[in-house]
């Protein structure tokens, strides 16, 4: 799952969010997101649920397929601005 942890992270940064920001928009707490983002890195690492993975892919607008890896196209580059909803 190190991957999805690493599509993550790229994936917020290009779209110009902070981790608490994208925390946020999730409506989790800052310190659950983070462990998204360790998974595969350190023990620390959280798997989120499937409910959480869907309104992750869906807040970055890219699929949940990018996100595990399973293809390599990222999608729109929506900025967080242009985000309705969010």
């Amino acid at each position: 799952m190190r991957i999805f942890a690493e599509r993550l992270i790229d994936t917020r940064n290009e779209r110009g969010y902070t981790q608490t920001q994208l925390a946020e928009i999730l409506d989790i707490p800052q310190s659950t997101y983070m462990h998204y983002e360790l998974l595969g890195r350190t023990k620390a690492g959280a798997e989120p649920p499937l409910e959480m993975l869907v309104k992750i892919a869906d807040a970055l607008d890219v699929s949940i397929d990018y996100l595990l890896g399973r293809e390599d196209y990222l999608g729109n580059e929506i900025k967080p601005k242009d985000r309705i909803g969010l």
